[in-house]
């Protein structure tokens, strides 16, 4: 999905959603789930009596090296500064005090590689090992206040590194394993990286696929670049750089396990992790470490009701994403979680991958995207059925809106019809789940993140600003600080300043440009990006809606919808489906299924949401995080050159798709 900047938005061209899609499905918590939730109902009205005193509770979760006496400093708005006065380190907090006490035996992480090689790592067996690594950084002149790049695929190092860099003040910067070497490059200089971590290559479907050589192409003439360290995972003999790269076992392996952590000012910076935008410049989304941690951990603890002691986690991300960042590193490891982590993709050597270890691990918490559970049911029910899923009590949803086909599939086909899902919305910038239900506490609606966590405050507002009515929909705006809020873009405040606050600077609200709606009952629908809302002869449509009705029709497995230019009527709505099966297998022809899909959503939505156009491809453009570039559909449907394929998971999607069209496999109704 696109990332744009929000002041390249005309808001008075979309200036509100039209409300489509009606839900009244509700599934209240098992009464023995509400009796030992981690947060009850209370929570809500204590956060909102005295905001806080609420995050001083949370943020006292925490061990800190010197006491903070103040929670909120908002002098400065709209960039914040949280429990400014006090330290902490945050890897002690993720690995140290765990140990001490008397968890040092408790799995951190089981690490399975794709191959089928795997790891359990204790806590004690981490502090060890990050301990080496950051002797091992310290040893290369690294001081706090340094950016390191890390550039790695899912295997223990990756979190190894992160928590060294935590460990030391360094300010790691993760970039996803698929980027480009002229996006890597661009990350390195605008961060000024002394150090780039990553590894000799990466298996991919099987396969080793080279990584090393992608990093020594972007690095060519970087100036600030002194050390490469590589972590040897693929065994393929790669090039060495004398003086400049040093492998990973060599340069770490042979370093002391004792290191003593010291604090860093609650305002230290922790990460820049960086996100696109509509300038060509990426965005150095800056996070700094008291107030992050302090909403990871809580978020995570509070979302998913982890046990510590009995619960097993795993969140699918990558850690290239802030997803990865925040509940597979910090929120997690600070809570003394059990998790599993997973090096491959989901079907490799075959589609009940992650169901196999499911069953392996006896996990207990799932948290995925809503692509991944569509590929799922693309896939079929019997796949997950084959496995032991019993142990899933409570399910995640992340990274786009879920529409209510699949939050129904995953709950009955998964989740096995009892197992409570929280549906989250957050973005890079906020640093940690903001809207979301609580499994022991709501009753949740297939599709609706719901409502703001407590100590949270977001409102849907119109183009003024102006909070809408129940039934309405407009902008999701943040009107309260809170603290993981980032705090600012790397070495460019005044854009974060344009970007985030600029549009509703009247009001102090903070938008990010994602749409929203409540419905009758005041619950937050999310839309999605504005940019991906459709202008239909003066009505506001939104993809996810439309696409929503179209994979509620049992023929149809995924759908995405893009607003293509049209004279009569602005934009036009172009579908792309896959279907479940042939039209052999389906038992009616392609030109039937289309027509039946059209009066579907006329039925589901209305007439003014049925589309011009309903193209039938094999797949997707997917990014390797799961989100549907359409981008580059928008590009097939208004016959234009397709763009940049780099960040895709497949690079082959869009030539799959258009030679596909090319054979006929289009109709317009």
């Amino acid at each position: 999905m696109k990332d744009v900047d929000v002041h390249d938005i005309e808001l008075h061209d979309i200036a509100v959603f039209d409300n489509l899609l009606h839900e009244t499905r509700t599934f209240a918590p098992s009464e023995a789930f509400a009796a030992q939730a981690n947060v009850t109902a209370e929570a809500y009205a204590r956060a909102e009596a005295d905001p806080e005193g609420f995050w001083r509770e949370q943020a006292l979760q925490l061990d800190w090296v010197k006491p903070f006496t103040e929670v909120l400093d908002w002098s400065g708005a709209p960039t914040a500064r949280w429990f400014a006065d006090g330290t902490l380190n945050v890897a002690y907090n993720c690995v140290d005090r765990h140990v001490l006490a008397g968890y040092g035996d408790q799995v951190a992480i089981h690490w399975v590689g794709e191959p089928g090689d795997t790891r359990d790592i204790t806590y004690a067996t981490l502090k060890d090992e990050v301990s080496q690594a950051a002797n091992a950084l310290t040893a290369l002149g690294l001081v706090a206040g340094d950016r390191v790049v890390i550039q790695l695929p899912m295997i223990p190092e990756a979190v190894i590194s992160m928590l060294a860099c935590a460990r030391l003040g360094l300010v790691h910067s993760v970039v996803f394993g698929g980027f480009s070497a002229a996006a890597l490059r661009a990350r390195v200089d605008d961060a000024a990286a002394r150090l780039v971590i990553t590894s000799d290559g990466q298996y991919r479907r099987g396969t080793g696929a080279p990584m090393k050589a992608n990093v020594d192409e972007a690095l060519a003439g970087a100036e600030t670049v002194e050390h490469v360290l590589v972590v040897r995972r693929v065994g393929d003999p790669v090039d060495m750089q004398a003086g400049r790269d040093l492998w990973w076992h060599e340069a770490v392996g042979g370093q002391s396990k004792e290191h003593v952590p010291q604090g860093f000012d609650a305002e230290h910076p922790l990460f820049i992790l960086y996100t696109s935008g509509t300038t060509g410049k990426p965005k150095g989304i800056l996070h700094t470490s008291g107030g992050y941690l302090t909403q990871a951990a809580y978020t995570h603890r509070a979302v998913f009701d982890l046990k510590p002691d009995t619960d097993v986690y795993w969140c699918g991300a990558d850690i290239g994403w802030i997803t990865g960042h925040s509940y597979i590193v910090y929120g997690p490891l600070a809570n003394r979680v059990t998790q599993v982590m997973y090096e491959g993709t989901p079907n490799t050597p075959h589609e009940g991958r992650h169901f196999e270890i499911i069953e392996r691990y006896g996990v207990t918490i799932y948290y995925i995207a809503p692509t991944l559970i569509r590929t799922f049911m693309k896939w079929g029910r019997h796949v997950p059925a084959s496995y032991d899923l019993s142990t899933l009590r409570v399910l995640g949803s992340v990274g786009e809106p879920i529409n209510p086909e699949a939050w129904m599939w995953y709950r009955e086909i998964i989740g096995r019809g009892n197992t409570p899902i929280v549906d989250t919305w957050w973005q890079t910038e906020t640093g940690g789940i903001m809207v979301a239900p609580l499994p022991g506490v709501t009753a949740t609606k297939p599709g609706s993140a719901q409502r703001a966590l407590p100590g949270i405050s977001v409102q849907i507002v119109d183009e003024n600003g102006r909070r809408v009515e129940p039934g309405e929909g407009g902008y999701l705006v943040i009107d309260k600080p809170w603290p993981a809020m980032t705090r600012g873009i790397w070495g460019d405040p005044e854009r974060a300043r344009e970007v985030y606050w600029e549009r509703f600077a009247e009001q102090g609200y903070y938008f990010a440009g994602d749409g929203a709606k409540y419905d009758d009952d005041g619950d937050i629908w999310m839309l999605g990006r504005v940019d991906d809302v459709m202008n239909i002869s003066g009505h506001r449509i939104s993809t996810m809606e439309v696409e929503s009705a179209l994979v509620s029709h049992l023929a149809v497995a995924e759908a995405a919808v893009v607003g293509a230019a049209d004279e009569t009527t602005g934009q036009a709505i172009v579908a792309f489906v896959i279907l479940r099966g042939s039209s052999e297998d389906l038992g009616i022809s392609q030109d039937e299924i289309i027509a039946e899909l059209m009066k579907h959503v006329s039925t589901e939505i209305g007439p003014i949401a049925r589309p011009k156009r309903i193209l039938v491809v094999p797949e997707l453009p997917k990014t390797r995080s799961g989100k549907i570039m359409r981008r580059l559909l928008r590009d097939v449907a208004e016959n234009r050159t397709i763009g940049d394929v780099a960040t895709l998971a497949d690079t082959s999607a869009m030539r799959i798709i258009t030679e596909s069209l090319r054979g006929g496999a289009e109709t317009e109704q």
